[in-house]
């Protein structure tokens, strides 16, 4: 008996270390990965992205509130100060809206909700006290769409991680250059300043199978979707839960109660901005 216990401590031993010595030496390539080649996020293969994506969970989820605040930070930072140059590029690239209303997009990032907005809701009566505490989801798949390619990427990426959840982006293929300019940038950002790593992947050459291969991937808990109706369409034929922003064509009610004035500026600045690009803009 005493033998087997001497045994069964031995191989525990060997096994610990073993895995102790896989997992320093994947740190490191991971490392030398975003270091050395210059990755950051970016992939080919959907496969690599999701499971980068799924380490950067893992460690996010050790990671304090406040190392979220500062990854979040940082992307807000990123996209108001460089917005002329990042706007220009994704002009550059896409060939459609305007380069004022490109730079606008990008800048209204800092005002988007980040870890402010979870709350813990607590209900207390006759039959006990219920606390609810929201949970990420985990890897989520990301569709973004040419319109505006990085500022929905960047947009996404506050919301997702301040929930702490990562995601793994498919950008539509006429914008993912700036896409992938973007995730660079702020991967590297955050490695630098948090020392955690692939908050947000991407497929560096995207086409409608890596679309489809991230729909149909067991390590995405959840779809995010923003693009023309074939892939909205697409997503929601998924089993996965999908929140779907397709085609919009709203219509603009003025009433009895408004500013005519008012309205009338209102609708031509909306209808207008960035060419009516966007599916939210009045039609």
């Amino acid at each position: 008996m005493q033998a087997t216990e001497q045994a069964v401590r031995q191989i525990v031993q060997e096994v610990l270390t073993q895995l102790s010595s896989n997992g320093a030496s994947g740190n490191s390539q991971t490392r030398a990965n975003n270091g050395a080649s210059g990755n950051w996020g970016v992939f080919n293969d959907v496969d690599q992205a999701v499971a980068a994506a799924q380490q950067g969970f893992e460690q996010l989820s050790e990671a304090s509130m406040a190392d979220r605040a500062r990854a979040i930070d940082i992307v807000k930072t990123m996209c108001d100060e460089q917005a002329e140059e990042l706007g220009r590029l994704e002009l550059e690239e896409t060939k459609i809206g305007r380069l004022d209303h490109k730079i606008a997009k990008l800048r209204v990032i800092k005002s988007v909700p980040g870890i402010e907005a979870l709350r813990t809701e607590a209900v207390s009566g006759d039959h006990g006290l219920t606390v609810t505490e929201y949970a990420p989801f985990g890897v989520i798949g990301a569709i973004t769409p040419v319109t505006h390619s990085l500022p929905t990427l960047a947009g996404n990426f506050v919301n997702m991680v301040a929930a702490g959840n990562t995601l793994v982006v498919n950008p539509h293929p006429s914008g993912a250059n700036i896409a992938a300019e973007g995730v660079r940038r702020f991967n590297k950002a955050i490695y630098e300043a948090t020392g955690l790593q692939n908050l947000v992947t991407i497929i560096g050459t995207p086409t409608i199978e890596s679309a489809q291969a991230i729909f149909d991937h067991r390590g995405v808990r959840l779809l995010v979707v923003t693009g023309g109706p074939a892939v909205a369409r697409a997503a929601l034929r998924s089993p996965k839960r999908a929140i779907v922003a397709g085609p919009g064509n709203p219509p603009v009610v003025v009433d009895a109660t408004a500013d005519i004035d008012n309205a009338a500026r209102s609708i031509i600045a909306g209808a207008a901005f960035d060419n009516n690009l966007l599916c939210i803009g009045e039609k």
